[in-house]
């Protein structure tokens, strides 16, 4: 019979992105939350959550996986089998459990909660990636446990980031502004956008981008004036506007940048609306100073955009958080969002992506934005790419 080897004690924690004492930090400040709330633990699903408090990272969260903080000791962190390898290359704790294909994760998950004697336990309720039958299955499961909702516990912790994750969202920036520069570059008449996309997407990734919570967005003639296009094929043309955007990641967290390219000289509305993009970032920039709420850079951007008279080119938030992300999204809106009646005040430590765009729906888009770090003075671009619609 053939001998499995299991997981060697000298991967433990080798693939973890910071050292402990930065997990356990979180660790301490999440349980701080639990205890003030009266529970007994925490129960995280998202795989955003999950890698901010246990260090685990994979493409496989497709499969269910848990982490059960409690509001004293360790965690401990419960996956598919097939992931127990790469969960204990990541985490900077020992206690990880599994469950086998072909079993109910809701019930090994139910044995783990019992197990640790938890009576009360607080659970994400908005989390993208628990179905509703699957959520039926762990309220079943957990029957006679004190169920209550964990919902933006470590997200609120995670808005304002440590000194070790803005190093990597400004490494990240580097490597989208060379996938950025890479695209701008390929864009003529006769390239596809397939070109475009492969030399952004080529380029970010050699320049150190690992895998990207979304992939970028590169459309061009009408297809630009349809928010969120990618790439299919079409041929550029004379004429032709092109959208650019995309995020780049080091160590999951994430860093966007968006640019517009024109295939000849832009139609004067064109131009406007890239001008009043333009002066709608600086405005916003302007307005990101601590302790101002998170609408003051959205009013201040409306504000110049109304007096262009473009107020319907532009229905949509003018920014949004930005940190370790996982697909679908590379942005994380669901914590912060800067627009009207968000009151939360900016802090230094916070970063955010304002992409100021302006569309003639189906026709064309051009816009600008930047990836900022708030600091105790204002807002830090991350990029150093010229704003200007470029002209091919």
């Amino acid at each position: 019979m053939t001998q499995i080897r299991q997981t060697p004690a000298a991967l433990a924690g080798s693939a973890a992105v910071f050292p402990p004492e930065e997990f356990r930090a979180r660790a301490a400040a999440l349980q701080d939350r639990i205890r003030r709330e009266g529970a007994d633990a925490l129960l995280l699903t998202g795989p955003e959550n999950v890698f901010w408090t246990a260090g685990r990272q994979t493409a496989g969260y497709f499969a269910f996986q848990a982490l059960l903080m409690p509001a004293e000791g360790e965690p401990v962190l419960l996956v598919r089998q097939l992931e127990e390898t790469g969960a204990r290359a990541d985490a900077w704790f020992a206690d990880i459990r599994t469950w086998q294909d072909g079993t109910d994760p809701a019930a090994a998950l139910a044995e783990l909660v019992r197990g640790q004697g938890v009576q009360r336990l607080a659970v994400e309720r908005t989390g993208w990636f628990v179905s509703p039958d699957m959520m039926a299955r762990i309220e079943a499961a957990l029957s006679g446990v004190s169920l209550c909702d964990g919902s933006g516990w470590t997200e609120s912790l995670r808005a304002v980031k440590s000194p070790r994750e803005l190093a990597a969202l400004r490494l990240a920036a580097g490597y989208a502004e060379a996938g950025m520069t890479a695209a701008i570059e390929t864009c003529r008449a006769g390239a596809s956008e397939n070109d475009v996309a492969a030399a952004m997407m080529s380029a970010a990734i050699s320049a150190g981008s690992e895998a990207m919570a979304m992939e970028p967005l590169v459309s061009s003639g009408p297809r630009s004036g349809i928010p969120h296009a990618t790439w299919r094929r079409r041929r550029l043309e004379a004429g032709d506007g092109v959208f650019l955007e995309l995020a780049a990641s080091h160590d999951r967290y994430h860093a966007a940048l968006m640019r517009s390219v024109w295939i000849g000289t832009p139609p004067e509305t064109a131009q406007r609306m890239m001008d009043t993009s333009l002066r709608a970032l600086d405005a916003a920039l302007a307005a990101m100073r601590p302790g101002a709420p998170c609408s003051a850079p959205h009013e201040a951007a409306q504000r110049e955009i109304d007096a262009a008279g473009f107020t319907a080119a532009f229905r949509k938030r003018a920014g949004y958080s930005m940190g370790a992300a996982f697909a679908p999204d590379w942005g994380e809106g669901a914590i912060l969002s800067l627009f009207t009646g968000v009151d939360t005040p900016l802090a230094p430590g916070m970063v955010f992506h304002l992409p100021i765009t302006l569309r003639d729906y189906g026709r064309f888009t051009v816009g600008v934005s930047e990836t900022v770090i708030l600091t105790e003075t204002g807002a830090d671009p991350l990029s150093s790419l010229p704003r200007q619609i470029t002209l091919r």
